[in-house]
């Protein structure tokens, strides 16, 4: 079932576009107006869900909220399933006569399809970068230390930036504080560290990834000690780390980031940008295909990326 869920999450968006025509002897045309999402009911959407899925035991499913869909002729439905290797967020879109529903994300249309996001993040990312400032690619990667999926694509990551060397990373935090109860405490410390040393906090990063499932084992009052031995290996001092962590705005920046993910609709981590093409399944996207996506970015000439983080 899991295959089945991460099919959901890596599936290519069907989208669907009204035409407007403008013209100076006709009026335009109106948009379509929005259907309420409370015509749509959390129970008929568990139903369907249960039909759907309910074979398989280890899997359960909750709905997490209906809305209206950036086209609002559709609705939204999130969702959160978990199984025993985790948890995952979906979406799906249901048709107005909620005949039919869509397993898929929105994707953004126009000429230039990425501008919208590309904008955003340079505006208003503010997370600690690696490779050269004037870049040609710049990969924004929204995650969260605590996160098994997390671990699992910096291998990846790391070696798209050392197979396109011209490209540059910047790390967001989006700590899933629902689910992931160290996760704040671990972006807190990480936000300290690179307050010190850039360097530092790359390496603070891949070692609390190394370290996730032994501090996953810890009790809840163990775990800030451990993550304070863990500063102590990037060479800077525990205790100044720690009493940077009480600063407000340590944690305005990580709210600051999060509210930047929420905008451009993260529901899951990691999810990177390539010059403001969003990839959600990083593990589950072939590097191949990551690979040539940086290449074409660079090539196309979108963005020349120059990122100087705010700290």
């Amino acid at each position: 079932m899991r295959s089945v869920i991460l099919s959901i999450l890596v599936c290519l968006i069907t989208a669907s576009v009204s035409a407007q025509n403008k013209s100076s002897s006709k009026a335009a045309a109106p948009a379509a107006a929005p259907h309420p999402p409370s015509t749509l009911t959390k129970e008929t959407v568990e139903s369907f869900l249960h039909h759907m899925f309910g074979y398989d035991q280890n899997l359960r499913i909750e709905v997490v909220d209906i809305k209206a869909a950036p086209d609002p002729s559709l609705y939204e439905v999130d969702a959160r399933a978990t199984t025993p290797q985790g948890q995952q967020a979906l979406k799906l879109y249901v048709t107005p006569d909620q005949k039919y529903a869509l397993y898929a994300d929105m994707m953004p249309f126009g000429a230039d399809p990425f501008l919208a996001a590309r904008e955003l993040l340079k505006a208003k990312m503010n997370g600690p970068g690696r490779g050269p400032a004037d870049a040609s690619v710049t990969i924004v990667e929204f995650g969260d230390l605590q996160c098994p999926a997390c671990k699992r694509a910096q291998p990846i990551i790391q070696k798209l930036l050392a197979e396109t060397p011209n490209s540059r990373l910047v790390f967001q935090q989006f700590p899933l504080t629902q689910i992931h109860k160290w996760a704040l405490t671990a972006a807190k410390y990480s936000e300290c560290v690179a307050r010190q040393s850039n360097d530092s906090f790359w390496k603070y990063v891949d070692t609390v990834y190394d370290r996730q499932d032994e501090i996953a084992r810890l009790n809840e009052n163990e775990v800030e000690g451990r993550l304070k031995q863990l500063v102590s290996e990037t060479g800077l001092n525990p205790d100044t780390i720690a009493t940077c962590t009480s600063d407000p705005k340590v944690a305005e920046r990580i709210y600051a980031s999060q509210a930047l993910g929420n905008e451009l609709e993260v529901t899951a981590t990691p999810t990177i940008f390539i010059n403001g093409r969003k990839i959600a399944n990083v593990a589950g996207t072939p590097f191949e295909v990551l690979k040539q996506i940086t290449i074409f970015q660079a090539q196309s000439g979108s963005e020349k990326a120059q990122l100087q983080p705010s700290r």
